[in-house]
């Protein structure tokens, strides 16, 4: 049974980007009344007065990013894991912005890859032009928050030794499906589910770099725009999907990311 929009979105406000009778738009949605953008809220853009049934509009990434900075290592239990020493500055790498699919697009295998694995992450996304900024200063460019899969194909992520290629194929960062900024991202629970069994659950309160500090570390080596996603690491669990499975990414607070494998 497909479950309703409204079943998939947890934060009581937050802004989502969606299709609906053959038009793309932005909308604020608070409780299940979604009020439709008169233009963009990564470029001024302010809810107007028209409003669309939440259930019958199709949840699209909720931004479409330049770039998606990711960082690597960043859980304390996921190092042990992957039985590594604890980095002393976060490791960055980029996922491309044609990796980025909505809520129900399929991640698509690549047939040169024999294990491709789900990563559940927190993402952040900015709200304005960041740079050379301070942790303390960082809050005030984020625009919210929102689920990311950084969807890696292990075995050539091994080979390659660098992240490029195992993370950077087409449909390997599903992102979704609403932003908001009422939870502390320092302290909320992270899931990975497949087939809605249980397979990475974690606390952000393990991570190494907590979300201020990424941002302010990004900024310092490049602009973020508005509209930009930071995905600030995996926990523990990491695991292979096979085609068939359904992989869920869960963030307490806002939401739940389905996406069919292929």
């Amino acid at each position: 049974m497909t479950q309703k929009n409204s079943d998939l979105i947890f934060c009581r406000q937050g802004i989502v980007r969606f299709s609906y009778q053959g038009r793309v738009h932005y909308g604020l949605l608070s409780g299940q009344r979604l009020r439709v953008y008169q233009g963009s809220p990564f470029a001024g853009g302010q809810p107007g007065k028209a409003f669309a049934p939440l259930n019958k509009v199709r949840l699209l990434a909720p931004c479409r990013p330049s770039k998606v900075v990711a960082v690597g290592l960043n859980y304390k239990a996921h190092a042990k894991e992957v039985d590594k020493p604890l980095p002393l500055e976060p490791m960055l790498f980029l996922k491309p912005s044609t990796s980025v699919i909505g809520p129900g697009q399929a991640i698509l295998r690549p047939t040169i890859s024999r294990r491709v694995d789900h990563e559940s992450e927190l993402a952040v996304v900015l709200g304005r032009k960041c740079r050379l900024v301070s942790p303390d200063q960082a809050a005030d460019y984020i625009l919210g928050y929102t689920c990311l899969n950084d969807v890696t194909a292990r075995d050539l992520q091994a080979r390659d030794v660098q992240y490029s290629r195992a993370k950077g194929f087409d449909t390997f960062c599903p992102l979704g499906p609403a932003i908001t900024n009422e939870i502390d991202p320092r302290q909320v629970r992270v899931r990975a589910l497949v087939n809605n069994k249980v397979r990475q659950e974690a606390n952000t309160s393990d991570m190494i770099f907590d979300v201020y500090q990424l941002v302010a570390f990004v900024s310092q080596v490049m602009t973020l725009n508005p509209g930009d996603v930071i995905a600030t690491g995996t926990p523990s669990g990491i695991s292979p999907l096979a085609a068939g499975d359904t992989v869920s990414i869960e963030v307490e607070g806002i939401g739940r990311l389905d996406n069919p494998v292929q």
